[in-house]
């Protein structure tokens, strides 16, 4: 989705780990400006800037202007970028110009609403299985997101890319068939039976029972046998 949004980029004389760590000091982090049959351009730029788009609800789908000096002033998106592993802290990106003319593929998050009547009425569980699609659209057309209702869905049914309502231009690129969400039935461990564990408890101790009376019935053959013996 584009917006009017320019954020301001100088160029950079040099690259390197050390220039980068000499950026990210004073404020700035590196990036890159490229794409649409320009010229490659090492840039800084104010990572604040950049961090209001990637967490604004367009996320890396904005499109907005990036001002080069009296270079260029230009319509870009953010197409990867790097956070610090710890802090979180944004450290480099890619800055991709965009043709406003071209067609592109984007990912498009998914949302739901309403409650499902599987859920409700049934017992089960709604489960995402997919949280966003590919699309082709021009850009000024891409949307912020695609919402579903779910309220009809009942036990074993789903919902699949196929059934989003696309608009415009727009193209899916994901598979149809892909599983957005479903009910399913909640799982639930089953117990043994009491009998069994009752039914158990005496095999248990049957054995110690054998073991005894045999032992009786031998003392008594050994008493029988010195008997006779004394005879």
């Amino acid at each position: 989705m584009r917006k009017v949004i320019t954020i301001a980029a100088e160029p950079r004389s040099s690259r390197g780990k050390n220039e980068a760590r000499r950026l990210r000091v004073s404020g700035r982090i590196p990036a890159v400006l490229y794409g649409s049959a320009g010229e490659s351009v090492a840039v800084q730029v104010n990572p604040k800037d950049l961090n209001r788009i990637l967490y604004s609800p367009t996320g890396h789908n904005t499109i907005f202007n990036v001002e080069l000096g009296d270079r260029e002033n230009t319509p870009v998106m953010i197409v990867d970028w790097q956070n610090d592993p710890v802090k979180g802290s944004l450290l480099h990106a890619d800055l991709k110009r965009i043709d406003l003319t071209e067609r592109l593929t984007v990912k498009i998050p998914l949302h739901t609403t309403g409650d499902p009547k599987g859920v409700k009425q049934q017992g089960g569980l709604l489960e995402l299985v997919t949280r966003e699609i590919e699309v082709e659209c021009l850009p000024d057309e891409i949307p912020e997101h695609f919402t579903l209702d779910v309220t009809e869905l009942m036990l074993g049914q789903n919902l699949r890319a196929g059934s989003v309502q696309l608009t415009g231009s727009m193209a899916l690129r994901s598979s149809p068939d892909a599983v957005i969400c479903h009910v399913i039935a909640l799982r639930v461990e089953e117990e043994a039976p009491a009998a069994e564990v009752v039914a158990a408890t005496p095999a248990a101790t049957a054995e110690p029972e054998v073991i005894k009376r045999g032992k009786k019935e031998e003392e008594g053959a050994e008493s029988a046998e010195g008997k006779a013996k004394k005879k």
